[in-house]
């Protein structure tokens, strides 16, 4: 298994994790994982993070890992290489100094160019976990989300003529599926995904939920603020030749 590094010092391992690819064991099968790739090519690793415990009461080992992506996304994931590492980019996504960007093919086309999304996110089922926008009234345990967005292109589908758009997502807080309820509870939820988009078409060639996170800044043990950008793979890189007025991946 190969992951592509973005960059590397003595503190930070920055990556571009391939879509299909799950950052760590959920404790229910066995497969591939970043966590095992960064195990496998830096041992030291193993003292480095917080294990996690999932439902079954299994100690999942968590090297490196200070944030997280959806199996299905692709795109830019910082690691820490020691403790002190870890400690002081953890803190950084906790207090929201962080600033992540992502890129996305939705279904339809936004009748507004931009906005911002808040809404609570709560969980609504556990197996598989799936989450939504908390209702008025509702009193199950939520938690508060922002995302910025904003459209980057309007385009049809080649093969069912389709409305798509092209969307950048800035999300402010960093709650599980966060993008990805927050484009449904906008009625333009992301092409493809198995879960929000449950029974429509997989417009753009797309096999797997078209979300990809494109550039993360952060500042560095060293002291640098950095921001890294991973290139869009190539379902991506498909799916833009069809939009007209983009420019590749630095749209």
């Amino acid at each position: 298994m190969e992951i592509p590094i973005l960059y590397e010092d003595d503190d930070v391992l920055v990556i571009n994790k391939p879509a299909g690819l799950i950052v760590h064991s959920d404790g229910r099968t066995e497969e591939p994982s970043v966590a095992e790739w960064a195990l496998t090519h830096y041992p030291h690793m193993a003292e480095v993070g917080e294990p996690w415990t999932s439902p079954q009461g299994e100690v999942v080992p968590r090297p490196g890992i200070v944030h997280r992506l959806d199996r299905d996304t692709s795109g830019v994931m910082i690691l820490a290489k020691t403790p002190e590492a870890h400690v002081f980019l953890k803190q950084q996504f906790q207090d929201r100094t962080t600033e992540k960007t992502y890129r996305a093919f939705v279904y339809g086309h936004p009748v507004q160019d931009h906005g911002t999304i808040e809404a609570e996110i709560v969980r609504i089922r556990s197996v598989p976990p799936r989450w939504g926008v908390r209702r008025d009234g509702e009193e199950r345990k939520h938690r508060a989300a922002v995302t910025d967005w904003r459209v980057l292109a309007r385009e049809r589908d080649p093969e069912t003529n389709e409305k798509v758009a092209l969307m950048e997502a800035r999300p402010k807080t960093g709650r599980t599926h966060q993008i990805r309820v927050h484009f449904k509870y906008l009625n333009h939820p992301v092409v493809c995904d198995p879960l929000y988009a449950k029974g429509r078409p997989c417009l753009l060639s797309f096999s797997r939920q078209a979300l990809h996170a494109f550039s993360l800044a952060i500042e560095l043990p060293s002291g640098a603020r950095r921001t890294f950008e991973a290139p869009l793979p190539a379902d991506f890189a498909a799916a833009l030749a069809y939009f007209s007025g983009t420019e590749g991946a630095h749209v």
